[in-house]
């Protein structure tokens, strides 16, 4: 049998990064070596950047040491500011000795023939049936499903770049579905259906320095509780290739607690000179139920009320909410009463050298998913520098951030109840004598989503400028932007004795939300 094509994801140029406001590609090993040179990542599949992140922090931690379990809190932060400091980015010598360690010299191939990167080469010959490539990459269309960005189907299949497939690769270990997969017989057992990703449908926030060496030195996490004596290893450094038999290791720190969680397996099948993938397994990859982990790039949740209150559950994306309305999630110190946990690795972000923290962004990678199959979108987004703002640093700002977010919140859902009153009002019949309107909350009107649409990008920009004007009190300052997103929705129809009787209705409503000891401060509509 012929040796596989080789393609080392060491050398190959699979990374695209920005570099001096141009885009190249690199391999692993240069991404390393030009670290302090590199601006940021630039892949354009945000969950793929969002899953090589975590891949290239735990390496960052092998190359600098940060993965040493036995450093006590103070040493291991002043190893960190010394690799930060460190002229001329990452130490050459620890990279090559890290990707030219003997055991790890083919763990790099991503079509080698016993320990492909992150694959499963057993599964050529556990499953009976390919997933096809269109599975693999996610927006190609597969079976019945509609395309997003292609005319890719499966009577045809288009072979996927083996760059390009690499990312994916990625993106299925970390986001993967559930439900139904291709059968995978195991010591006569067949199943056919998977578990989710450790990521699906979330949003996760990492430090994003001023070069990718700082971004990944600041999103090394520290290790908080007791290390297992186990040690700690990726998947590329596990000494056997995987099975999916025995009881998981345990989630050490930081390679499996960032790397070691996947609930698939894949298997990829190049062409023969290895620059594309045709086709490839896709299944499930334990049937073990998953370890509890804690991702330190997540917000998470807790249920504050009911049977289940307690409960924790990572913060969802979703394309529609900005990113400012997420800063106190970040800012403040976790607060179970409050109803979240910020992600733990901005516990430390405060010790980092002060330049470094007075220019520290954070970027944020969300997929929108269900829990199973539908994948809708994926996007990033960047704050401007905002550890200056954090509790530690500022508690009355972090405090001011909290309670103009809340405030843009409140009044943002009195605003859709009452353009929801205010197109009931306008439409409906008249209601008896003495009884009221009420809206139909499964049949809202067009008002509502328009004053939303209306509302949101203003409320933004109120946002920012109530952090630079204190004296303001937020919900006043937010009702009114809903009251003119409210006028702009309605639009001509206010010229209607009804509709305009029904808006200043909602207007009223509307006014509720502001706190009773707020002083009136009329706008100019409002005085007129």
């Amino acid at each position: 049998m012929s040796d596989p094509p080789r393609y080392d994801l060491r050398e190959e140029p699979w990374i695209p990064v920005r570099i001096a406001d141009l885009t190249v590609s690199v391999g692993l090993r240069e991404l390393f070596l030009r670290a302090h040179d590199i601006e940021d990542l630039a892949l354009p599949v945000p969950p793929a950047a969002s899953a090589l992140l975590r891949v290239l922090t735990v390496i960052a931690a092998r190359i600098t040491a940060l993965d040493d379990p036995d450093l006590y809190a103070d040493d291991w932060l002043d190893a960190r500011k010394a690799a930060l400091l460190r002229r001329g980015g990452f130490d050459a010598a620890a990279v090559h000795a890290y990707f030219d360690r003997p055991d790890l010299v083919h763990r790099f191939g991503l079509f080698d023939r016993d320990r492909p990167f992150l694959q499963d080469p057993a599964l050529s010959e556990q499953c009976s049936k390919r997933a096809g490539v269109n599975k693999l990459a996610f927006g190609r269309a597969a079976g019945n499903n509609p395309t997003w960005w292609g005319p890719f189907h499966d009577t045809e299949p288009q072979p996927l770049p083996a760059d390009q497939a690499a990312w994916y690769l990625l993106v299925q270990h970390f986001y993967g579905p559930s439900g139904r997969c291709s059968a995978r017989t195991v010591d006569g057992r067949t199943d056919a259906n998977s578990t989710a990703g450790p990521l699906r449908k979330t949003i996760s926030f990492h430090p994003l320095g001023r070069t990718l060496h700082e971004s990944l030195l600041a999103s090394v996490p520290r290790l908080t509780e007791g290390a297992t004596g186990t040690t700690d290893l990726c998947p590329w450094e596990e000494p056997d290739a995987p099975d999916p038999r025995p009881t998981p290791t345990p989630l050490t720190w930081p390679g499996r607690l960032l790397t070691g969680r996947s609930r698939h397996a894949l298997l990829l099948l190049p062409t023969a000179d290895g620059r594309a993938v045709t086709d490839a397994y896709l299944t499930w990859g334990t049937r073990h139920p998953a370890l509890a982990a804690t991702d330190p790039y997540l917000v998470m949740n807790t249920v504050r009320t009911g049977p289940n209150a307690g409960n924790r559950y990572s913060r969802e994306a979703d394309p529609a909410r900005a990113l400012w309305r997420d800063l106190d999630a970040l800012l403040l110190k976790s607060d179970a009463t409050a109803g979240f946990h910020r992600p733990t690795i901005f516990q430390d972000l405060n010790d980092l050298p002060s330049d470094l923290r007075s220019a520290l962004r954070v970027r944020a990678y969300g997929f929108e998913q269900d829990g199973q199959q539908v994948d809708t979108s994926w996007f990033t987004s960047v704050t401007p520098p905002l550890l200056r703002w954090t509790e530690e640093q500022d508690p009355a700002a972090a405090r001011r951030i909290s309670l103009c977010r809340e405030a843009a919140e409140e009044v943002a859902n009195k605003l859709g109840f009452a353009a929801a009153i205010a197109w009931a009002e306008a439409t409906l019949p008249p209601p008896k004598e003495g009884s009221q309107v009420k809206a139909d909350t499964r049949r809202p009107g067009p008002w509502r989503q328009r004053a939303w649409a209306e509302y949101w990008p203003q409320a933004e920009t109120t946002f920012w400028a109530l952090l630079q004007d204190t004296a303001t009190e937020p919900y006043r300052a937010f009702t009114r932007v809903a009251g003119q997103a409210l006028h702009a929705a309605v639009g001509t129809a206010e010229k209607e004795q009804k509709a305009a009787r029904a808006v200043s209705h909602a207007l009223g409503i509307l006014r509720t939300v502001i706190p009773a000891a707020t002083p009136a401060r009329p706008g100019p509509k409002e005085a007129a």
